[in-house]
C-alpha cells in the first residue's frame, strides 16, 4: 500500500471557457482566463513556493513566498493573486526571487520553535518543506524576531497550548498567521468560529475573545486542521501515533451522502481520516462524524457478519 498524495494547485480552478496563452520559465502554457499564475505554473509542472495558498481556498496573498517576475512589469507580484494574461512572460526562479523568498522564510523561522525532530508534523509540514525549497540554511535573527521596550528576544515559542477539543490540539507557538484555518472555517464550513486577534507581532489565531475551542462556535469539522500548513492545528491521533505511512480511499459509513475519505494508516491501524478532494459528494470536506468519529471501525462491539434471524 502507498500514500495517496493530492496535487495542490494553490488556487481554485477558473470556470471560464476562454483561454489565454503565456510563457512560464520558458514553457508555453494555455489556461482558462482568470487562472492564477500559481495554478498555471503547476499546470506546467512548476511548483512555486507557498504557505498561505491552497486550492481549497480563495487566494489571499499574505505569505509573500510565491513572488514572481513578469517581463515588462515592476515589482514582484504574488503569483496566487495575479491572474494569467495573454502574452505574459513569467519567471518563477531567479537569483532575486531566491533572495526575497529566503529573507521571508527567515522571518517566519525566527519566531518558530526549532523542534522539528520531535514535532508531530515532522515529515508532513509545509513550513519545513518550503524552508528547504527556498534553501534556508541559517537564520540571522536568532530566536525572537521583535524588540519590545528595548528588550530583544520577544517571541511566541512558549505560548500555551489549547487542548480543550477532544479531537485536535491548538499550539499557538507554531502559528505563522497564514489565515488558512480562519479562511477554511469561513469559506469551506461557513461557521466563522475563528478570527485573528491582536495586531502586528501580537497577531494570532483565536477561537474567540478569551475562549478555548470548546467554548467557541467551533463544530469540530476539522476544516481548519486540514488547512493548517504546520503543527499548529493537529489531530491528537497523529500526535499520539505519529505520521501515517499508507492510505486507502474509502467511503464514510455514517449516512447516505457518500462522502469519500482517505483513511491514512500505519499498517492496519487508522491514524486519521482525511476528506478526499476528488470525492464527488463532499469535495474535500466533511462533518465531525466522518472526520473524527471513526473509532467504530475497530470497536469490539462492531457487527462484522450479517445478522440473520432464525
Amino acid at each position: 500500500m502507498m500514500m495517496h498524495h493530492d496535487i495542490d494547485y494553490g488556487t481554485p480552478a477558473s470556470e471560464q471557457a476562454e483561454t489565454v496563452a503565456l510563457t512560464i520559465d520558458g514553457q508555453r502554457v494555455q489556461v482558462p482566463k482568470g487562472t492564477s499564475l500559481m495554478r498555471a505554473a503547476v499546470d506546467a509542472g512548476i511548483q512555486v513556493p507557498k504557505l498561505c495558498a491552497t486550492d481549497m481556498l480563495e487566494p489571499f496573498g499574505s505569505c509573500r513566498l510565491c513572488l514572481v517576475e513578469i517581463e515588462g512589469r515592476r515589482g514582484y507580484p504574488a503569483s496566487c493573486t495575479t491572474p494569467a494574461e495573454a502574452g505574459m512572460v513569467v519567471r518563477t526562479q531567479t537569483p532575486k526571487l531566491q533572495d526575497l523568498r529566503k529573507g521571508v522564510m527567515e522571518l517566519y523561522i525566527s519566531d518558530h520553535p526549532l523542534d522539528c525532530l520531535t514535532c508531530s508534523a515532522n515529515g508532513n509540514c509545509e513550513l519545513q518543506t518550503q524552508a528547504g525549497v527556498v534553501g534556508l540554511r541559517e537564520v540571522r535573527y536568532g530566536v525572537g524576531g521583535a524588540e519590545v521596550d528595548g528588550v530583544c528576544g520577544v517571541h511566541h515559542t512558549d505560548a500555551k497550548k489549547d487542548e480543550s477539543n477532544p479531537y485536535f490540539s491548538y499550539d499557538p507557538a507554531k502559528c505563522i498567521v497564514c489565515n488558512r484555518c480562519v479562511r477554511a472555517c469561513e469559506e469551506v464550513q461557513g461557521t466563522f468560529a475563528l478570527t485573528i486577534s491582536g495586531r502586528g507581532f501580537d497577531s494570532r489565531v483565536s477561537p474567540g475573545q478569551d475562549q478555548s475551542f470548546m467554548d467557541s462556535d467551533c463544530v469540530s469539522c476539522g476544516a481548519c486542521v486540514q488547512a493548517c500548513p504546520t503543527a499548529t492545528l493537529e489531530e491528537k491521533t497523529v500526535i499520539e501515533l505519529g505520521q501515517p505511512e499508507n492510505s486507502v480511499i474509502t467511503t464514510c459509513a455514517y449516512c447516505g451522502v457518500g462522502c469519500a475519505f482517505k483513511a491514512e494508516m500505519k499498517g492496519n491501524a487508522v491514524v486519521r481520516m482525511v476528506p478526499w478532494k476528488d470525492g464527488k459528494a463532499n469535495e474535500g470536506h466533511s462533518c465531525i462524524k466522518g472526520r473524527f468519529a471513526w473509532g467504530y471501525a475497530t470497536h469490539p462491539d462492531r457487527i462484522t457478519r450479517p445478522m440473520i434471524r432464525a
